[in-house]
């Protein structure tokens, strides 16, 4: 991301900077179990806070990961979002007008080879995400048509 001119603070879970955080984007970067839950326990999470100001830039942000990670690391987007992730504490410390989300990048039991050995994938993986998001216009909402009067018509006399 700094090679493409971004400016990038690494903050750590419980950084004091996190109050009042403002950015172009807040992404927070997690991996799951390294428990055996069960044979489908693998694949990617993304997510924003279950109520943010700024819903439709957060939603947005998700769509790119959703688009863009998988497609890079080969994972599956897994069903499984906690409640946790959706009211995960930083969502509520940084500005509400800073989009932002968080990525569950796989699990470490049954997607430990990927994360461990491939890391460059899973890091392109993010950086596409990001680059969808800031580098794509956002989508121009439709116009409502303005509204024309009839014509008036000549009243008979």
């Amino acid at each position: 991301m700094r090679a493409r001119q971004y400016e990038v603070d690494l903050l750590e879970e419980f950084d004091d900077r996190l109050n009042g955080y403002r950015a172009a984007v807040v992404l927070s970067i997690h991996a799951d179990s390294c428990a055996y839950v069960n044979d489908i326990a693998t694949g990617y999470k993304v997510v924003t806070a279950a109520s943010r100001e700024n819903t439709a830039a957060d939603q947005r942000l998700v769509q790119c990961f959703i688009d863009h990670y998988g497609a890079a690391t080969g994972l599956g987007l897994h069903p499984s979002i906690t409640e946790d992730m959706t009211h995960y504490h930083t969502f509520g410390e940084i500005s509400p007008h800073t989009p932002a989300a968080i990525i569950e990048i796989g699990f470490l039991y049954l997607d430990r080879r990927l994360l461990t050995q491939q890391p460059d994938l899973v890091a392109q993986g993010i950086i596409d995400g990001l680059m969808c998001y800031l580098e794509s216009p956002e989508p121009t909402p439709t116009p409502l048509p303005f509204y024309t009067p009839p014509p008036e018509t000549a009243t008979p006399q």
